[in-house]
């Protein structure tokens, strides 16, 4: 719509003025968003007051305040590191575990990814190395990708997949399976939900009952592929930390046994997920509710 075109258009003003007049500009202008978003949209604010709740509960509420305004301004890394990514390439990264995608070509690979961290300095580093994706992601977010984004992706091999939120099908199959087949990694959200009529499994993440897509399970039980968890960490100026699992092959079972394999690999991801959220608590970019108790 008109709103998104002009977001679109703000963006691409912003990123030339700041390579005519210096980076300060756009870190000045994302920071005085951030800031609007932070007072402007009160139960935005409150989803992320309630999760630092969960997080830090011997922590008092101006506490969970000041992370929630810590959370949004980290936020606006993401955005200038893109910038910077797209224009000067100057990002840099070590990887923990990237030898644990050294024989991803044999079956392929699925990438459980998270609202935790930077996901595209993720698939930038696939990239490099040479690793053909294919990205699933809701409808809504690829609207923002092809306004503000999609080159950057797409330049190296990225294929992204829109999924209608109406759409009860969490992800196209047959094309997950080609990709895997081909020795190529699917990535999915692990920590989302799109439709009302995706099938989810209940975990326990913060002491709170979450709901989690089932399908990178479904994938990796039909095809066999490995799941991997892969998380991107800004340590630094310019300066990532990326953490790739080790490969988890869920077992053949019968239909019967199924749901307790799925729900067992779904609570080992909630488990790293929020060991890692321990870990870098102001990386947390999940806006929407997603603790029961939100």
């Amino acid at each position: 719509g008109v709103f998104k075109r002009m977001v679109n258009l703000f963006y691409r003003f912003l990123m030339l003025v700041s390579r005519v007049c210096g980076i300060w500009v756009f870190v000045f202008v994302s920071k005085l968003i951030a800031t609007g978003y932070f007072f402007l949209f009160p139960s935005r604010r409150a989803v992320s007051i309630a999760f630092y709740q969960a997080l830090f509960p011997e922590k008092s509420r101006w506490y969970h305040i000041a992370c929630a305004w810590k959370q949004y301004h980290r936020f606006t890394y993401s955005f200038l590191d893109r910038f910077l990514l797209e224009h000067f390439n100057n990002i840099t990264h070590t990887a923990e575990g990237r030898e644990h995608l050294d024989h991803v070509a044999d079956k392929g690979g699925i990438l459980v990814m998270s609202h935790l961290g930077n996901w595209e300095i993720a698939a930038h580093f696939l990239k490099q190395k040479g690793y053909p994706i294919l990205l699933f992601m809701g409808r809504k977010h690829k609207e923002q990708i092809e306004g503000m984004q999609k080159d950057v992706l797409i330049q190296g091999g990225v294929k992204i997949i829109a999924v209608d939120p109406e759409d009860s099908s969490p992800f196209t199959l047959l094309d997950s399976i080609k990709q895997l087949k081909s020795g190529g990694i699917v990535s999915l959200t692990g920590d989302r939900i799109w439709s009302q009529g995706q099938r989810t499994v209940k975990v326990r993440f913060l002491g709170h009952e979450v709901a989690l897509p089932e399908a990178p399970y479904i994938l990796a039980l039909l095809t066999q592929a490995p799941l991997y968890t892969f998380f991107a960490f800004r340590t630094g100026r310019n300066h990532y930390d990326l953490r790739i699992s080790p490969p988890v092959v869920l077992p053949k079972t019968s239909r019967k046994e199924r749901s307790e394999i799925i729900q067992q690999a779904a609570q080992n991801y909630a488990d790293t997920l929020e060991k890692m959220v321990r870990e870098h608590p102001f990386d947390w970019y999940h806006f929407e509710s997603f603790l029961k108790a939100e």
